[in-house]
């Protein structure tokens, strides 16, 4: 079997097709906020209001004067004269004079003249009218002022990032019901192999149903790109090409899952250099599992080729997919991905100077996180059914041993 004979990393694999990748800005469409989850912005959004509008209570309690609580303690109380209650999403009609208090709830607006609010645990009602107050507040305290969230103009959501519920509900906050943001890139997914079937098919001797295309689609879809599957393609050149031409004129991206034979690989990678310049940028990373991906970049499009064995072309589609389809949808502000540290529950082997990704269950103890590795075959997609994560073992590590901790990968 021939061995690959220039093997990067999957940092130096990752950097080198991004730079192949040009930086043009995705085309936009109009939607509306409430549909924006995952997408990405277009341009940055300033506020049209300030945020809070109004000056609102935090807690249940009375709006005062700060001043005429200085000095209050349990032993030497305050006396201020109760003159109203605020109710809830009604402006005050009344103006708060020195010595005098007001009923307030969590989010009632401050009525004029007050510039604080005592809580209700810190008052007692002595006489009907007057109130008790325990202890001293200063201005502004248990106060949100008018704009203490955002001013008007203030850039709320810079451009190129994909919004979280945090966002959206910022954007509800603000009445931005409608926004602009980067189309979705549609990513073309061919699956390859004379022996795969469509999983509605029954079984044949020596066949296997597609899982590639729909776990790889998934990932696709859950990454905030849009699936485009192009069926099963035998293992010859013709049609392979075929399909491949057609995938690259009607969508930003195209992900390959091939065969595991070493012609099978030869076979994509020859027709995908033969797609438009520069072509094959990478063949062959040093990483376990996937150590046969394939990276190019075709008139400007990239181009993945996954080995055909389930575990293995998931595993490399979650480390590398991320970054470009990021890049094709126009992000500029990166977020990290979710990851925990945690402490192997067995000695774990690995081979010096090349990446590992073992699939574990994690178990969650006093102490943090405990690892225990699922040991697996690559073809075996329900070895990652089974998993929380993948546990990374570096390079420059000939394994971890009981005990050792880890930076986990959730999957």
């Amino acid at each position: 079997m021939r061995e690959f004979l220039t093997l990067l990393s999957p940092q130096a694999a990752l950097e080198r097709w991004l730079n192949a990748l040009s930086d043009s800005e995705p085309d936009g469409e109009d939607i509306p906020s409430i549909e924006a989850l995952g997408r990405v912005t277009i341009a940055g959004i300033r506020a049209p209001e300030p945020m809070p509008s109004f000056p609102r209570s935090t807690v249940d309690g009375y709006a005062v004067r700060a001043a005429d609580t200085f000095g209050a303690s349990d032993s030497l109380p305050a006396y201020l004269r109760l003159v109203g209650e605020v109710g809830m999403g009604k402006a005050p009609d009344f103006i708060l004079q020195p010595g005098q208090a007001a009923l307030i709830y969590t989010g009632g607006m401050l009525p004029e003249g007050a510039d604080a609010v005592v809580m209700l645990e810190h008052t007692q009602v002595t006489l009907p009218g007057e109130i008790e107050v325990l202890r001293a507040v200063a201005v502004g305290e248990n106060v949100l002022k008018v704009g203490e969230d955002v001013q008007v103009g203030d850039e709320v959501i810079p451009a190129g990032v994909r919004l979280r519920p945090a966002e959206i509900g910022g954007l509800m906050g603000l009445g931005i019901t409608k926004l602009r943001v980067a189309k979705r890139p549609r990513v073309g997914i061919i699956s390859s192999g004379d022996e795969v079937i469509p999983p509605d098919q029954p079984l044949g001797m020596a066949q296997v149903r597609d899982i590639n295309s729909y776990s790889i689609g998934a990932l696709v879809d859950m990454l905030g790109g849009i699936p485009q599957r192009y069926g099963i393609v035998p293992d010859r050149e013709e049609a392979l090409r075929e399909v491949l031409t057609r995938a690259l004129s009607e969508s930003q991206m195209v992900i390959i899952s091939a065969g595991s034979s070493i012609s099978t690989r030869d076979l994509t990678a020859r027709v995908m250099d033969e797609m438009g310049p520069p072509g094959v940028l990478v063949h062959g990373i040093n990483i376990r599992p996937g150590k046969p991906t394939i990276l190019a970049v075709c008139n400007g499009k990239p181009v993945l080729g996954l080995s055909g064995n389930p575990v293995s072309a998931l595993v490399v589609a979650s480390l590398f997919l991320p970054a470009v389809l990021d890049k094709l949808s126009g992000v500029k502000l990166q977020r990290p991905r979710a990851r925990v540290q945690a402490r192997l529950t067995i000695n774990l082997p690995s081979q010096a100077g090349r990446e590992d990704y073992v699939p574990v269950r994690l178990m969650e103890t006093q102490e943090g996180y405990l690892a225990e590795p699922i040991f697996y075959k690559s073809n075996l997609i329900f070895s990652l059914v089974r998993a929380d994560g993948v546990l990374r073992i570096p390079a420059d590590a000939t394994g971890l041993g009981l005990g050792a901790t880890a930076e986990v990968w959730l999957l």
